[in-house]
């Protein structure tokens, strides 16, 4: 028997805005219409609730601080901050009390992990007022601290709702909590399944791992995502499932229009890697190439409508029709632009630039060249970009540096390599008076890209939405 006939349960992940209604969760997700038989040979893996990461480390849209940054700065309201996330966590658990919740058990959880975090950071404070630790000493484990609270929290309650309703659900905390050993991250998740049956049991997985590697510090806030792809490698999951707030759809429906956006149905995982590199996070490019390699394909389903079967995901899906599978974008870009009049026919120019990058731990998303100038697009956000600019003023002191904040709108198919689809592009725009920038579009033809000023972002994603989907739909 092949190893994929040998598979029969499925490693599921759940969302935070989802999880903030795990009435509906439940109903839809995990039991719904089933029967008691139906209910397992699954493994769910739960995300904070929506905007307790948030609150933790900080804003991920906005910047804005949260308790992480706050006592990153030395801030001393990061106490403050802390009791804000107390309060919303225990607001989080007297939500749940109609669904069977056992508010003294949540409670109590609640105020055991943030006590202990509390306790710790002032022991760090202490430490460091002696003036012999670096702040890269102790920071990034102060990170992954607060960041694992988020998801044990969910995961507990989860746990112990679903053990009200009747299901069998078992607490996988990978969090590691007061745990002093480190080891890595597939013996974590490998030793925390032995001794459990798939079949009669259902596990409740945190989406945080506590590893040797630091999940947070190595995949940043898309270290849920690795935990799912990484449980479903180990345990030989037949498929992986991740429920969304809406369906994997051609465009953002908050901009274009639920009515007007179309469930993409099926694409495959390079696809998916171009969508995450639009922060569209279908799944995190790093997470999804153990399950691409290990032919495990993951579906993605909206948690409001259990019964549709969603957008599956397989490693050598080619849509038989020419299509646009999504029109997506970036509006937080800033464009790092080098003009060099000596960069005519110098080999090695762009790798003496990127050295720069690579130094200062900032990657770009794409880039434009000619005979004399590399732009570089990176998200604006990216730490470090002042320092890198620096950087690059010191090392090439004849160039022209400079940056500018734009947009990135994007065109990404699986079956885009026909004449047309680049013209209709530009035609689309140029009626919607946005001009273009600059273009780039790979020989592969899975995705055009088009650098536009910021203030036409939204116009420029509607626009090229309703000529390459709704008027080809």
């Amino acid at each position: 028997m092949s190893e994929a006939a040998e598979r029969k349960h499925t490693v599921e992940k759940i969302g935070g805005t989802s999880m903030t209604q795990f009435d509906e969760v439940m109903k839809n997700i995990i039991i719904g219409g089933r029967k008691v038989s139906e209910l397992y040979n699954r493994i769910f893996v739960v995300s904070a609730y929506g905007g307790i990461t948030d609150m933790l480390l900080e804003h991920k849209k906005t910047g804005m601080p949260g308790v992480y940054a706050k006592f990153a700065q030395g801030d001393k309201t990061w106490k403050q901050s802390l009791e804000h996330v107390r309060k919303r966590m225990i607001e989080l658990n007297s939500s749940f009390e109609k669904i069977g919740i056992d508010l003294e058990k949540a409670n109590a959880f609640v105020n055991e992990r943030i006590d202990g975090i509390k306790w710790c950071l002032n022991d760090l404070i202490r430490l460091r007022s002696f003036g012999h630790f670096k702040p890269s000493d102790y920071l990034p484990a102060s990170r992954e601290l607060l960041s694992a609270v988020g998801e044990a929290h969910s995961a507990f309650n989860s746990t112990i709702i679903l053990q009200a309703n009747g299901v069998n659900a078992v607490f996988v905390d990978l969090s590691g909590w007061k745990e002093a050993e480190q080891q890595p991250i597939d013996t974590v998740i490998g030793k925390a399944f032995l001794g459990i049956d798939f079949a009669k049991e259902m596990p409740i997985v945190t989406g945080y791992t506590k590893c040797d590697e630091g999940i947070m510090t190595k995949f940043d806030r898309g270290y849920s995502e690795v935990t799912f792809s990484k449980t479903a490698a180990i345990t030989k999951a037949f498929e992986g499932i991740i429920h969304k707030e809406y369906h994997l759809s051609t465009g953002d429906p908050k901009l274009i229009g639920i009515d007007k956006v179309v469930k993409i149905g099926r694409t495959n995982f390079d696809i998916a890697d171009q969508l995450s590199d639009m922060g569209m996070e279908a799944i995190h490019p790093k997470a999804s190439k153990e399950m691409e390699q290990r032919n495990i394909p993951i579906r993605v389903k909206n948690t409001f409508e259990p019964n549709d079967p969603g957008t599956l995901i397989s490693n050598d899906y080619v849509s038989p029709g020419p299509r646009v599978d999504m029109v997506c974008g970036r509006k937080d870009m800033i464009a790092i632009e080098v003009f060099d009049s000596e960069m005519v026919g110098q080999s090695g120019y762009d790798f003496s630039l990127l050295k720069h990058f690579a130094e200062h731990g900032v990657s770009y998303i794409t880039k434009n060249t000619n005979a004399n100038t590399i732009t570089h697009y990176v998200a604006e956000r990216t730490p470090n970009i002042s320092a890198l600019m620096d950087s690059l003023r010191k090392a090439f002191p004849d160039a022209q540096i400079n940056t500018r904040e734009v947009a990135i709108l994007c065109v990404i198919g699986s079956n885009m390599k026909i004449p047309g689809f680049l013209s209709k592009a530009a035609k689309a725009l140029a009626e919607a008076n946005i001009n273009v920038l600059a273009l780039d579009q790979c020989m592969r033809q899975v995705n055009m890209q088009f650098i536009i000023e910021r203030k036409d972002y939204e116009k420029g994603i509607i626009s090229l939405h309703r000529e390459l989907v709704e008027k080809l739909t």
